[in-house]
């Protein structure tokens, strides 16, 4: 089979695709089973828009809300009943064309904002393509080659990025995404990892042909989360303080150094406006406590005078602050001056911790997530159940079917090979048969540790272990 040609000359290859040289016969057959799900796609042509948002970069979480409340406002004159998916980027696709015009169609957009003060978008819609899942169902049988597979580029015209995005909208909505897994908040169980952090637990999800079929790649999937919680209480789990009320005194300098490395960069809500809970980024940690930390308050009459923390909170919100000892946390752009008590601050949820975690807290992230084969199997088939793909609408707008079964594939116990102990050359047979998984798991690296003492070359020199030229007993 031959891809790729030139402008100038046409049919002339670039190169071929090499051919298989044939299929392994070593080992003895094996049934298994593959958490991948088939999905059966429809022979038809769906509609490629790109999709451009002002202001720009804003990220995906906003960009599909957006579009999201496009649909909703703009359901009469554009949408109507069709029910459009959307990456998160630029592409959008939908099983029926939209009544717009070839040159596009500009919208505006509005989110409800903090404060009660909403925040304006405008949205340009224009069509693209047709991206056809014909070709699709012709790359799968063999009888014409894809283009490379690139679902990163900005607008992808690759129909495999479209079955992706179909599969992937709706999750995208209802969970957090992190990379391709979705996770969600902690229900019914509890995975402390110490410093501030929690197990959260969700699945990853991806579309790949394999098999001459599109299947649906379904794996659990955990992750280290920040846990929503009171930010005076965040940094008694980070500095390892057990109770706040006996900790008169102001941090020391490698506290407060310790603590601004962790709470640096997260978002954090205040709690002393009543129900606009205005959220905010940490930028620092201030080194004076709130009875000393000062800022410039502008009067009404235009005079600057310089207030503390503490005052002013007193003065404004009529709030005497229970640990005025314990610093501020600066948040926004550090050129304003924006200071918060920590008191009056609580950690946002649903905020993935990308620091390293600790030896400790990985070795309890190891401990909460480690599974059996047949756990996992369990699991998977329970994750793809409550997904309930038959009651996903926008699946059902783009005829798409996803079995519930795993898919059954045939695999191979090779022969154990060989292993050859230090590579000393000596007259004594040291070439044996590679032993079994728990012997390894166990055994082998004291074992390699600890060659020079190897009382015989087939005796395990940390259980006793004899095995012969065939087996491991």
């Amino acid at each position: 089979m031959e891809i790729g040609t030139t402008g100038a000359v046409g049919a002339q290859a670039l190169f071929s695709v090499p051919r298989r040289p044939g299929y392994g016969t070593v080992g003895k057959p094996i049934k298994l089973l593959a958490n991948c799900f088939q999905v059966e796609i429809p022979k038809m042509d769906v509609y490629l828009y790109e999709v451009d948002i002002k202001p720009e970069k804003c990220p995906r979480r906003v960009n599909r809300e957006v579009v999201d409340s496009m649909v909703q406002h703009f359901k009469v004159t554009i949408f109507g009943d069709r029910r459009p998916v959307y990456d998160g980027k630029r592409s959008l696709y939908t099983a029926h064309p939209l009544p717009v015009a070839p040159a596009g169609v500009d919208l505006d957009v509005t989110l409800p904002g903090e404060g009660g003060k909403d925040r304006p978008f405008k949205v340009s819609i224009k069509f693209v393509s047709l991206v056809s899942w014909h070709l699709l169902h012709e790359v799968l049988t063999g009888r014409s080659m894809s283009e490379p597979l690139e679902l990163d580029k900005p607008i992808s015209t690759n129909p495999v990025h479209a079955v992706d995005v179909v599969l992937r909208h709706l999750p995208s909505m209802k969970y957090t995404p992190v990379g391709r897994s979705f996770f969600s908040a902690p229900e019914g169980y509890d995975h402390p990892l110490g410093g501030g952090r929690e197990v959260w637990f969700g699945f990853h999800q991806s579309v790949r042909p394999a098999m001459w079929k599109m299947m649906l790649n379904i794996d659990v999937s955990a992750t280290a989360f920040y846990k929503a919680q009171p930010v005076i209480q965040f940094m008694c789990e980070v500095l390892d303080i057990h109770n706040i009320d006996e900790q008169p005194r102001p941090l020391t300098d490698s506290h407060r150094v310790k603590f601004t490395k962790e709470i640096k960069g997260l978002k954090v809500e205040v709690t002393h406006c009543g129900t606009m809970r205005r959220k905010y980024r940490v930028c620092n940690v201030t080194r004076r406590p709130a009875s000393h930390q000062t800022f410039p308050l502008q009067l009404e009459n235009g005079h600057t005078v310089e207030r503390t923390v503490a005052q002013y909170f007193r003065e404004k919100y009529s709030l005497q602050l229970k640990y005025p000892h314990l610093p501020c946390l600066q948040v926004g752009q550090e050129q304003k001056h924006t200071y918060l008590p920590l008191e009056v601050c609580n950690i946002v949820a649903g905020q993935r911790c990308i620091k390293k975690l600790t030896d400790n807290q990985t070795s309890t992230m190891i401990k909460a997530t480690a599974r059996s084969a047949p756990d996992r199997q369990e699991e998977i088939s329970r994750l793809v159940r409550s997904a309930n793909y038959e009651a996903d609408p926008f699946v059902q707008e783009f005829q798409f079917k996803v079995r519930d079964e795993m898919a059954h594939v045939t695999g191979r116990v090779l022969p154990a090979p060989m292993l050859q102990y230090g590579g000393r050359v000596s007259s004594e047979h040291f070439m044996v048969p590679f032993p079994s998984i728990t012997h390894i798991s166990l055994c082998l690296s004291v074992c390699l540790n600890e060659l020079e003492e190897l009382t015989a070359p087939n005796r395990c020199c940390v259980c006793e272990t004899v095995w012969n030229n065939s087996q491991i007993n």
